[in-house]
């Protein structure tokens, strides 16, 4: 029997389309639609800004928690922070957990940037920050369901100077496969569901 891979930024690029009403108006310069496409099509993206400072703000705790120290980059003082939060946990884990779903098998697949004494600790690096930004996110449902034995998943948020942490609990969660399933009927509904079975195949 076929398994397709779900990942949680298929899932995040999916309800990000839903949420802008790509078809509303044709004028703006965003395309969430057609940057979903791409996602369901595995194609190549471009590194934004937006990314790559995400990488190098991840990139500059790590170095902390590893012992070097810049203290002269623009964001030491909150990468520090982040830092002494998660030092000592696991990093970087990557987890496949097999699941079914209105009859497919899924592998779900995650990458945790940090894991300590039962809390997922995620690193972003965000322009602008308020209260609750996560709330709707699908990664901590996912991440929940992929690491049994965590009770909390933290965002630690960042904009260079400061460090807003989110935390969410396992029963503040939505189920993941509600989710998925309704990615499935979405994915049927708009004929999209064999475009997806050919590039999500798992190997």
């Amino acid at each position: 029997m076929a398994r397709y891979l779900m990942t949680h930024s298929l899932l995040s690029s999916w309800m990000y389309c839903l949420r802008e009403n790509p078809y509303e108006d044709a004028t703006t310069e965003s395309d969430p639609m057609g940057d979903f496409l791409k996602v369901l099509r595995r194609e190549p993206t471009e590194t934004t800004e937006a990314m790559a400072k995400g990488i190098e703000f991840e990139n500059l705790v790590d170095d902390i928690v590893n012992g070097f120290h810049d203290k002269t980059h623009n964001w030491y003082d909150a990468a520090k922070q982040v830092a002494d939060r998660v030092r000592g946990g696991v990093p970087q884990m990557k987890i496949n957990k097999e699941i079914t779903v209105n009859g497919f098998t899924f592998v779900l697949h995650g990458r945790l940037d940090w894991l300590k004494a039962g809390e997922i600790v995620d690193v972003k690096y965000t322009g602008k920050y308020e209260s609750g930004k996560f709330f709707t996110s699908t990664q901590h449902p996912m991440y929940f369901e992929l690491v049994p034995e965590a009770n909390s998943f933290t965002y630690l948020a960042s904009n260079g100077s400061n460090v807003w942490p989110e935390t969410y609990r396992r029963d503040e969660a939505q189920d993941i496969k509600m989710v998925i399933a309704n990615f499935l009927d979405w994915l049927v509904a708009t004929g999209h569901i064999e475009t997806y079975k050919k590039h999500w195949e798992a190997r």
